[in-house]
């Protein structure tokens, strides 16, 4: 199998999943002496570009864990990757809860957009909604267990002969979304909570809307949050003057219920 790139491709609204597959991909490209591109995949710009790959690559594709799944309303744009034979290494990230079925779902919607899975992952990362959960993290430990399973995969590579079976991990891709529990441990509703702005704070910049990966803030009036928010916090964790908020009294208490019971650090799992 003869290999010309390394490509990595990666939705990631606060940088968490960016750092993990960049790592993971350039560590390959040394160890397989391959050039390396690298494709973000977070602003709808970006997304609606169409990326064909084929047998002479390996990507990376990389996403974090919401609700311990792929993100909804970001899927049917991973959906339309051609893999046209590529070998590929699903990556997810989790914020130190855990991520369910998200890289079982992903494994199986690359497979069937006809890539063929050599390896995959699931890393830890800080909570999006939280520094509490994974503060730091990908850190010291994390990148070396990257750089050793990227050199663990190009092992493999340079030992296949024929085209890979489908890696196996835990989850069920067809599995339903985890429901948020608040500090009670009873369901909570969010869907429709938005950022709120502090006006004495913003200085209308226009970075949460320009950055936003659902083009949901209003760029004339960026406290006015018209379109579709799925809580990533882009907007929060890249506004400068700390401006962005979220003040949904459910939201808020689904992050107490996180902070209060997934304090224990979680390890990163890989499988072949």
């Amino acid at each position: 199998m003869e290999l010309k790139t390394v490509q990595a491709l990666y939705y990631s609204a606060t940088g968490v999943t960016d750092r993990v597959v960049h790592t993971l991909a350039e560590v390959l490209a040394q160890e397989l002496g391959l050039s390396l591109i690298c494709y973000g995949f977070t602003k709808p710009a970006e997304r609606a570009a169409k990326f064909v790959f084929g047998p002479e690559d390996l990507v990376v594709v990389g996403s974090p864990t919401y609700a311990g799944k792929l993100p909804n309303k970001i899927l049917p744009d991973f959906q339309r990757l051609q893999g046209s034979g590529a070998l590929a290494v699903p990556v997810v990230t989790f914020g130190n809860r855990a991520y369910d079925n998200s890289l079982a779902e992903l494994c199986t919607m690359l497979e069937t957009g006809g890539f063929h899975t050599v390896a995959a992952g699931a890393f830890v990362g800080r909570h999006a909604f939280t520094d509490a959960l994974g503060e730091g993290r990908p850190d010291f430990d994390d990148r070396r267990k990257l750089e050793l399973f990227a050199r663990d995969i190009a092992g493999k590579i340079r030992r296949l002969t024929e085209i890979p079976p489908m890696v196996r991990v835990p989850g069920n891709a067809d599995a339903p979304y985890y429901i948020p529990k608040g500090l009670d441990g009873e369901p909570v509703q969010f869907l429709k909570a938005k950022p709120q702005t502090d006006l004495s704070k913003c200085c209308n910049c226009g970075a949460c809307a320009r950055l936003c990966p659902m083009g949901a803030i209003n760029p004339e009036n960026v406290a006015e949050t018209p379109g579709t928010c799925i809580k990533c916090q882009r907007c929060v964790r890249k506004c400068t003057h700390h401006a962005k908020y979220f003040d949904d009294p459910a939201f808020l208490s689904h992050i107490e219920m996180l902070e209060a019971n997934f304090q224990e650090r979680k390890e990163n799992e890989v499988f072949f």
